[in-house]
């Protein structure tokens, strides 16, 4: 069994303007929410994949970081997965969707959909 202590002062999840703007312009026509949840959850052929919500509510183990006026909320278990990670938002052609930019990740599955670190 590993364990990681992590430095909340030195640790860090940004977000593009870009994907700012796409996470406030979403939250104002919801109408309500205190930002966005970044997780991930163990899937796929790599082991894990991320995972986004929008949040109401905060929890009290919540690890919050403020970039462009918008939260991001991370649970403490997946913080070790995705600190320094920067979260971007782009559009190719008809597609768009948010990218993860993780300094962590050591390999991807050929889809793209999982990851391992």
């Amino acid at each position: 069994m590993r364990c990681a202590v992590f430095d909340s002062k030195a640790t860090m999840i940004t977000m593009t303007e870009k994907a700012a703007k796409h996470v406030a312009r979403y939250l104002e026509r919801r109408g309500k929410g205190v930002g966005l949840r970044l997780g991930v959850k163990t899937t796929g052929c790599s082991g894990l994949a991320y995972k986004l919500e929008y949040v109401d509510e905060l929890l009290p183990e919540d690890e919050v970081f403020e970039t462009h006026g918008i939260k991001v909320i991370v649970d403490p278990k997946s913080l070790p997965y995705i600190d320094g990670t920067e979260l971007d938002f782009a559009r190719e052609g008809l597609n768009e969707g948010f990218r993860f930019n993780n300094p962590n990740v050591k390999d991807e599955c050929g889809c793209g959909e999982s990851f391992r670190v």
